[in-house]
């Protein structure tokens, strides 16, 4: 849900620049700041797919508390990078990479839940309660930047 108002806001955005900018049509010369805010909505969208699909596969196959803390913290995270990103382009990096490692973490969170399912699996040891403890544990870090 909170996706869908981002992604709208990026769009007004977009919009709001587009009639403010010479021209008809996306093809706009001369004007970065509509450049800019059409990269930044373009960013934003081709980044989502692979978000959303981290944070599916982190929720069901390790746990959902923490994925859910990180997706809202990605979210923040993009809502920071499209702003940066209408400034300059380098106030946009950290929102870049800050995104990165929350990518990361819930990569990391899908590969422990499939590695603790193989190990039930094949060696009957389960260690969900381990890693739900040690990701509850180390969501909070993604708040430092």
């Amino acid at each position: 849900m909170l996706c869908v108002f981002l992604t709208a806001f990026f769009a007004s955005k977009l919009e709001h620049e587009s009639k403010h900018c010479n021209g008809k049509g996306f093809q706009r010369l001369g004007s970065s700041a509509f450049d800019r805010v059409y990269t930044a909505n373009q960013n934003c969208g081709h980044a989502y797919p692979t978000f959303l699909a981290m944070l599916w596969c982190a929720g069901l196959l390790c746990s959902q508390a923490p994925a859910a803390f990180a997706g809202l913290m990605y979210l923040f995270v993009r809502q920071k990078y499209f702003v940066g990103y209408l400034g300059e382009r380098t106030q946009s990096t950290p929102g870049y990479l800050f995104g990165k490692r929350i990518i990361l973490f819930l990569f990391l969170m899908s590969v422990a839940g499939i590695l603790n399912y193989y190990l039930i699996l094949f060696f009957g040891s389960d260690f969900e309660m381990h890693i739900k403890t040690i990701t509850s544990a180390i969501s909070p870090l993604l708040l430092i930047p």
